[in-house]
């Protein structure tokens, strides 16, 4: 948490800290702080009312159908009349009116169906993919992506939507690390918390407000060898520390639905899991929204082959049959069953056997009913067709702004040397690369109902700002899909590099976009190398041969292992996927209407073997020393770090950070340290920097990361301009949870870290005294 007092014109230096606390000035909240201020408002004793008064009307079978939920291939009238819970998928709104007029007039009580989407970075004006926003350090960005994206999704008469994704993941080869907020549960919390309260606002009642489900509750993000699906196993302070805040945060926001995950976490599924979706969602936590399962979760968890029904799929084998699938989950505390039947089907005999409660199941369909009646569906069901088939609904003018300003904000500039960049816009340009000319790859995964042809390529910004620009593919990536890929596909054949070096000949500089394509970040799309696909890196070396001064954008979903590329390449920027303003958000940093001013949200390792590597790991009795054998170190690599560091990302002006103060030095378990510096830019252009603050407790009764996040703020600062920005610490910045999960504040010495990345070394120390 921090706070940004006024402007200083002179850098402070250092200076003597106080052991008397001062008092704080009264000024407005930070963004990261104003994103975490919880918001959650206590139940409605009007709507708790109604609930149990529709409750106590229905039968079993009809608390059954509220339970389920149906995909747009599965649903049909009858599926409707008999008072299906929710549907997903479906975004024609003249079917979701049709189906909701069904349900309403013709179902026996009456219950509007929840219509869901995953609108994950927009729905039609697609922003960039959501680790890109994590690389802006800007909550308001996260929070207008969600805004524009909940409006566009509820003209068509969608009322929920499945996001925000706030796993956790130090797995790059994981494909859907791109959907997240990268490896840091701060930076995850911060942004958890921007989506929710954009897509929800304070009552998401309203026509251009949803409900959101934030997923996947969890340990997803850390699947065994980065394999999709694929089981967790992590102890209970690594599980609280790491991979639950961004959860908490989004409950706390506001967040009223759940969808609980594919994984296994210690053995157990994500949707039949007591200990995660009662103990602590529900009951610690205090959530009375409702949990849905992911795409056929439930049934994933039956033993193969499977029985009862006997086709479909299975796996974890925690389950025997349908039956127990159905059971467990219900019992664990899913409330509603995606795209698999098991509960609706099998409910009533489970009753009969006293393998689930008639309490559990009216506690599952009153969550049910309970966001069904927040979202204001018993009152405004049906969808303004009118609105929903203007074109003028979408896409607006000011939404395209929002979504460029946002992908220029999300770009990272990894190297420029020699102040290669940024471009003259009035030389000529060559733009070379497999992506240099593409809209479809611009969107990145999970693209909503984005559409290619809106899309802005990167030949079509450079040339909007630099006339004349050329352009030459010099080879292609496949978009296809397994299992007809064949990474043997891609970047294939050196046949279009002559025309690219005669292109960057005759052109004054170059911009090389390349990367991976869409297709190849999401879901299930697990990579088991992170080197640029094909040949690429020869046609880098190709450019370098020309001597032209060039640029390297990168788009792509996940860190990659950039050691070649770095070494051949004067300037480096990487754009991820930056959404439907792409080429013109690429060029607004290429030539300097935008400075680059994202930092990483995610490591990027020298080499695959080093994964995983993040920065705010555990020490160990022998760190890494490579001037040493008998340490933890890799025999064959001269380093202990990452290429690029979490938190690391240049600027076209340069900065400093100093005078790290902090107003006391000692703390009760109860009390707060305040610590601030002054960030300047020492530069001769505007430009933004992130002031970072991290935390370490060299001693405590379990090891502790080497660095923690608990601060972060981006400023925009003139040229030799500088601010004083300071930040308060509390018991939940220096206490931790341990393996007993419980959450201990434990005296002694805690070392504060400030600067632009997670390798600061600007220090100071306080005291906590007492401790519980």
């Amino acid at each position: 948490m921090k706070q940004i007092a006024g402007a200083a014109l002179a850098a402070v230096t250092v200076l003597a800290v106080s052991s008397v606390a001062s008092s704080s000035p009264s000024s407005p909240p930070s963004r990261d702080e104003a994103a975490l201020a919880p918001t959650r408002e206590a139940p409605s004793p009007g709507i708790e009312a109604k609930v149990d008064a529709l409750l106590a009307k229905m039968t079993t079978q009809e608390k059954l159908q509220q339970v389920q939920l149906l995909s747009d291939g599965q649903v049909t009238d009858d599926d409707a009349k008999a008072g299906v819970g929710g549907v997903f998928s479906l975004v024609d709104p003249a079917r979701i009116n049709e189906l909701q007029h069904i349900a309403v007039e013709q179902s026996r009580l009456h219950i509007p169906i929840l219509f869901a989407y995953d609108t994950i970075h927009g729905y039609r004006t697609i922003f960039p993919v959501p680790l890109a926003t994590a690389s802006s350090f800007d909550p308001s960005v996260a929070q207008a992506d969600a805004t524009i994206g909940a409006r566009e999704s509820a003209v068509v008469g969608l009322k929920q939507i499945y996001s925000p994704m706030v796993d956790v993941s130090h797995e790059p080869r994981w494909g859907r690390i791109v959907e997240g907020n990268g490896e840091d549960p701060y930076v995850g919390s911060v942004m958890a918390a921007a989506r929710v309260k954009g897509a929800q606002g304070s009552d998401y009642s309203k026509k251009d407000k949803v409900v959101t489900s934030v997923k996947h509750f969890v340990g997803y993000g850390q699947p065994e060898g980065g394999r999709d699906y694929n089981t967790t196993d992590m102890s209970e302070s690594t599980l609280r520390n790491i991979y639950l805040p961004p959860f908490k945060a989004a409950i706390d926001a506001g967040a009223d639905t759940v969808m609980c995950s594919f994984n296994a976490i210690n053995g157990v599924p994500g949707c039949a899991n007591p200990y995660t979706e009662s103990d602590i969602l529900k009951k610690e936590w205090g959530f009375d929204g409702f949990v849905e399962s992911d795409y056929t979760a439930v049934a994933e968890t039956r033993a193969c082959p499977p029985v009862k029904p006997d086709v479909g799929p299975c796996g974890h084998g925690t389950a025997a049959d349908g039956p127990e699938a159905g059971a467990n989950a219900l019992m664990a505390g899913t409330d509603s069953e995606m795209v698999s039947t098991n509960i609706r089907d099998y409910g009533a005999q489970l009753l009969s056997q006293h393998r689930i409660t008639m309490s559990r199941l009216d506690d599952a369909v009153r969550r049910i009913l309970r966001v069904k009646f927040r979202a204001g569906l018993f009152d405004h069901p049906y969808v303004d067709q009118a609105k929903a088939t203007d074109p003028a609904s979408y896409l607006t003018p000011a939404d395209r702004a929002a979504a460029r300003s946002a992908a220029g904000r999300s770009m990272v500039l990894l190297k420029n040397d020699g102040a290669t960049l940024p471009f003259d816009p009035n030389k000529k340009t060559a733009v070379i690369g497999p992506l240099g000319d593409d809209r479809h790859d611009m969107l990145g995964p999970w693209w909503g109902q984005g559409k290619d042809e809106d899309a802005v390529g990167v030949l079509d910004g450079i040339s909007a700002q630099s006339p004349g620009a050329t352009f030459a593919q010099g080879c292609t990536l496949s978009n296809a899909e397994p299992p007809a890929y064949d990474p043997a596909n891609d970047c294939a054949s050196d046949a279009g590099f002559a025309d690219a070096v005669a292109k960057a000949n005759a052109a004054d500089q170059v911009v090389l976009a390349l990367g991976e394509t869409r297709e190849m970040s999401g879901e299930a799309t697990s990579r088991s190398t992170l080197d640029l696909p094909g040949r690429q890196q020869e046609l880098i070396d190709a450019i370098k041969a020309t001597g032209k001064p060039f640029v390297v954008v990168l788009f792509n979903g996940r860190p990659l292992t950039l050691g070649d590329v770095a070494a051949s390449s004067p300037a480096i920027l990487e754009a991820w996927f930056p959404g439907v303003e792409a080429g013109n958000a690429v060029a607004d940093v290429v030539f300097g209407k935008t400075d680059p001013g994202g930092k990483l949200p995610v490591s990027f390792p020298q080499r695959l073997g080093q994964v995983p590597i993040y920065y705010n790991h555990e020490p160990t009795g022998r760190p890494c020393d490579v001037t040493q054998k008998y340490d933890s170190r890799y025999r064959d690599l001269r380093s202990c770090d990452p290429l690029y560091a979490f938190g690391y990302g240049l600027s076209y002006t340069t900065f400093s950070v100093t005078g790290l103060k902090l107003d006391r030095t000692s703390v009760s378990p109860s009390g707060r340290v305040r610590a601030s510096m002054t960030v300047a830019n020492t530069g001769d252009v505007p430009g933004d920097e992130v002031v970072q603050l991290y935390l370490h407790d060299p001693v405590a009764s379990i090891s502790q990361p080497v660095r923690r996040l608990r601060g972060f703020e981006r400023v925009t600062l003139q040229p030799k301009e500088s601010k004083r920005v300071t930040f308060t610490l509390d018991r939940s910045d220096f206490g931790f949870y341990d393996n007993r999960g419980d959450f201990v504040v434990e005296p002694g010495q805690i070392e504060v870290y400030a600067g632009d990345s997670s390798q600061a070394t600007m220090k100071a120390t306080f005291t906590v005294t007492g401790g519980r």
